[in-house]
């Protein structure tokens, strides 16, 4: 007999306490087993861990429960428990991560800085309520 295909949301119900990798709007990713799902994609993660990555390293903070409204879901996947252990990344304490993390917000701030200063050099004004990080 044929499975009916779910619309929607109703998708997610065949993903529940499956390990998932969710991107969120604000850039940040989670990694978690998906506990619970509403008709709004609103997400309860549990055994949450947030993964930071920069440049070929990358760290993990526990972050336990973790709900998740839908409308902040950029991206949803299953994480493949056989490829996980083979990541082409370097895993660093979470210290570490958090260090080249503020190196690199430091380096881009700098970049615009000098972006900003030279097309006002030439007449132009780069409005900061437009730049892409604002946009999400």
């Amino acid at each position: 007999m044929n499975k009916p295909e779910l619309e929607g949301t109703a998708h997610l119900l065949d993903e529940l306490d499956k390990k998932l990798m969710v991107l969120l709007r604000d850039g940040r990713t989670l990694i978690g087993y998906l506990r619970s799902v509403d008709q709004f994609a609103n997400l309860v993660l549990h055994q949450t861990i947030e993964r930071i990555h920069v440049g070929k390293e990358y760290g993990d903070i526990p972050r336990g429960v973790f709900i998740v409204r839908g409308e902040n879901v950029v991206l949803l996947g299953e994480i493949d428990s056989s490829k996980e252990s083979e990541l082409p990344l370097t895993e660093v304490s979470v210290d570490d991560i958090l260090a080249a993390q503020r190196r690199e917000q430091e380096l881009k701030q700098e970049k615009q800085k000098l972006l900003s200063k030279a097309l006002k050099e030439r007449g132009l004004h780069l409005l900061a309520d437009l730049t892409h990080d604002d946009m999400f």
